[in-house]
């Protein structure tokens, strides 16, 4: 079934800048957490070692929060504390959580809604405003040169000549062999049920001239060199039928978010694209920010909302909003809104879970943990020194941390992150800071000892392969 996708996200941190001030008399350390410090000198000498790591401040400054995150992991185990009691369960796998209540939610609103009946199949084929259709394409790219363009198209009319004369009998198998969409070739080259304005002009104007069971001559889009078949009922009912509530399901997910923002009077404020671009260049400063960018009845979305959202969203999503148009900016706030909104909606229905999916969330939180116990070396026997008191206990964790976070900074061990609702309620737990200062000394220094003075020198390049120090986009969930 298609489902809303309201996102669940992230971070949501204690405010740091109470502590920032006193760090003006400890210029040497560049963050600290449960009474152990990461100190300039070190931060800078893992940068620096880093080669895939530019010295940027935002760079520094990720692995300053990263300190921070495995310390007060590695604190709250030298205390003893049980980090498997259910209420840190449910606060760690909050997206996984919500993701399930969600999804009952929805089965609930739409399963009388868009029931499709038989009778409405019928029409909806025949109507032809929704379409099932195969193709095969030949890619062309937009650099071909004339030669290679003309021996694609050769391809295509040899294609379609044997189509046509098994009168579509055997078009699934000539996609599987031919067709060079890689999200339909596998499926015999059925694209899913859709409207005409889902598919680009020259594909859609063809594909709705045809009649049930013909074949379109070759059609040249940007993508290629296209063959359409549009399959008659009786081939296809019970997909059509499956599509065909997924599309209706698809337009009333549409109309009751519209309808929801309608009813709260969803209102973004003047001036919120304007804050968005601040936020972008300063994440952690934004995680405490409580001003409103979007006003609605009973609540705002705030800025510190919004940080939650980009800390969960998967980079390559919110890749573009940066230069994104005020306009753009706009909508994507309403939207989120309009999430938490339905978030609210889910938790007033008071869905809960079965055991199994209870089950479920918790092996979700005793495999993250132990992930982590196994990167930081964090065993039973660490902890049970029965001579060792709570501070030397500390002192080992701090090992540990410092240890394996620098080898994970210069490559030489693999990364996995506290989950980021897991690091949010540890940093409620423990007192930490990240200073600005220090952060910015370690970025001066990193580029001192790398032999690049000039701060304005080149920017920063994407490396192949996996970042160093990844935004967390493995332990932050969305709603699907």
């Amino acid at each position: 079934m298609r489902r809303l996708s309201p996102v669940l996200l992230g971070v949501t941190v204690v405010a740091c800048g109470a502590m920032r001030d006193a760090f003006s008399a400890h210029p040497d350390i560049a963050a600290s957490a449960a009474g152990q410090d990461l100190s300039v000198e070190q931060l800078a000498g893992w940068v620096a070692r880093a080669p895939k790591l530019e010295p940027k401040r935002e760079n520094v400054a990720a692995v300053a929060a990263l300190y921070v995150d495995y310390m007060v992991y590695g604190a709250q185990l030298a205390r003893g504390v049980n980090l498997r009691d259910s209420a840190l369960v449910l606060a760690t796998n909050w997206p996984l959580v919500s993701q399930i209540k969600w999804d009952k939610y929805h089965e609930q609103l739409t399963q009388a809604r868009t029931h499709v009946i038989a009778g409405q199949v019928d029409s909806a084929y025949a109507a032809g405003d929704v379409r099932l259709l195969q193709h095969i394409l030949i890619q062309v790219t937009a650099s071909a040169a004339p030669p290679e363009v003309e021996q694609k198209r050769a391809l295509a009319e040899r294609l379609l000549r044997e189509a046509s004369a098994q009168h579509g009998a055997k078009f699934g198998t000539l996609a599987r062999r031919y067709s060079e969409d890689p999200g339909s070739k596998d499926h015999d080259g059925y694209l899913g049920a859709g409207s005409r304005g889902q598919f680009v002009a020259p594909f859609a104007v063809a594909a709705w001239e045809l009649k049930p069971g013909e074949i379109s001559p070759v059609v040249r889009s940007p993508f290629g060199f296209h063959i359409i078949r549009r399959p008659p009922l009786e081939e296809v009912r019970d997909a059509y039928t499956a599509d065909l509530s997924q599309v209706e399901t698809s337009r009333f997910d549409s109309t009751y978010v519209e309808d929801l923002a309608q009813r709260k009077h969803v209102a973004v404020k003047e001036g919120a694209p304007a804050i968005m671009r601040q936020v972008f260049s300063d994440i952690e400063g934004g995680r405490t920010d409580g001003r409103t960018l979007v006003s609605y009845t009973g609540g705002a979305f705030r800025v510190k909302d919004l940080v939650r959202w980009i800390m969960a969203i998967n980079p390559q999503e919110i890749r573009s909003l940066p230069a994104a148009s005020d306009d753009q900016l706009r909508e994507f706030l309403r939207a989120a809104t309009a999430r938490d909104l339905l978030l609210q909606e889910v938790d007033s229905a008071g869905i809960a879970l079965t055991t199994e999916e209870w089950e479920r969330v918790r092996s979700n939180h005793d495999s993250a943990l132990h992930l982590l116990d196994a990167r930081l070396g964090f065993t039973p026997s660490l902890w049970t020194d029965s001579a060792a008191t709570p501070d030397a206990r500390l002192k080992v964790a701090a090992s540990h941390v410092t240890d394996y976070l620098g080898r994970v900074v210069t490559n030489q061990a693999s990364y996995f992150p506290v989950p980021a609702f897991l690091a949010d309620a540890l940093r409620e737990r423990e007192t930490w800071s990240i200073s600005h200062a220090g952060v910015g000394e370690a970025a001066e220094r990193a580029k001192t000892l790398r032999g690049q003075p000039d701060s304005t020198q080149g920017g920063m390049r994407r490396a192949p392969g996996p970042p160093p120090i990844p935004v967390d986009t493995g332990h932050r969930r969305t709603i699907q």
